[in-house]
């Protein structure tokens, strides 16, 4: 394993995005939910076929990442091989890795997001669902769609018109008093905080369109990095504002414990 970001022109991860990778925040050394990104990862190789290193490889590699906060990418290849799509019979992985100091977008906590729907679609494809591979091409496309800096996000569905994730995020939300998020079985990623949340919290995987974030009581996108933002406006594609939110309670109590998840503090209720 190696901190050299390099690939061969024939390797498998580069040709045909073969592969996977996590992104992790690292705090003075240490992996932040880490065994739930190496669980992830495990089930991305079962499902890939490509073989996992020794647990110990792996764990030697946040501690080399420095103090303070961090982001770590942790990539595996097939590595090279096979004829053309056929992959190797006996799989040679590429394992790489690379850190670099980060800092959380604060404003974005405090004062919440500005979101958009794209008009991209993903497609169905539930032996991938959850996995975080390497071909992001869809996610790609999605996030072309807006150059507008004051839009932080954008709400992908899939090709059967349901909300499925933001393109580098999951969403959730309350409605009716429920917290809910997408499912994701066919289709998107299972990120390490939703997992985390939703072993907190009562909240319900369910499959909905967009339009029931109109009812909601409050959204959130979040991640393992960037920590909980919550949603003040959702926009068309074409820039027509669909809904407001006002930041509220409800808001902050979500985001303060996904944040304690991270290590990051919380915007206070009387901040409001």
């Amino acid at each position: 394993m190696t901190e050299d970001m390099s690939l061969p022109l024939d390797d498998r991860g580069l040709a045909y995005g073969d592969g996977l990778f996590e992104t992790l925040l690292v705090r003075d050394g240490v992996p932040v939910l880490w065994e739930a990104h190496l669980a992830r990862l495990e089930r991305g190789c079962h499902r890939l076929g490509i073989p996992m290193p020794e647990p110990s490889t792996l764990a030697s590699v946040p501690g080399r990442t420095g103090s303070g906060l961090n982001v770590l990418k942790l990539i595996v290849t097939r590595g090279s091989g096979g004829r053309g799509y056929s992959p190797p019979g006996v799989p040679e992985p590429r394992w790489r890795w690379q850190s670099a100091p980060f800092a959380p977008q604060t404003s974005y906590w405090r004062e919440g997001v500005r979101v958009r729907l794209c008009d991209w679609r993903l497609s169905l494809q539930p032996a991938l669902a959850g996995l975080k591979h390497l071909n992001r091409l869809e996610n790609v496309m999605a996030r072309r769609e807006w150059s507008d800096v004051s839009i932080a996000e954008g709400l992908v569905c899939d090709t059967q018109d349901r909300l499925v994730e933001a393109t580098s995020m999951n969403v959730f939300w309350r409605l009716a008093g429920r917290l809910e998020t997408p499912g994701l079985d066919e289709a998107g990623v299972a990120g390490t905080l939703r997992e985390a949340l939703l072993a907190e919290h009562a909240i319900t995987e369910v499959q909905r369109e967009p339009a029931a974030l109109l009812q909601a009581e409050a959204v959130w996108l979040g991640n393992s990095v960037q920590g909980l933002w919550p949603v003040i406006q959702l926009d068309s594609s074409d820039g027509h504002v669909l809904r407001q939110w006002s930041l509220s309670a409800t808001h902050r109590h979500l985001q303060a414990s996904a944040h304690a998840l991270l290590g990051y503090p919380s915007p206070s209720v009387s901040a409001l």
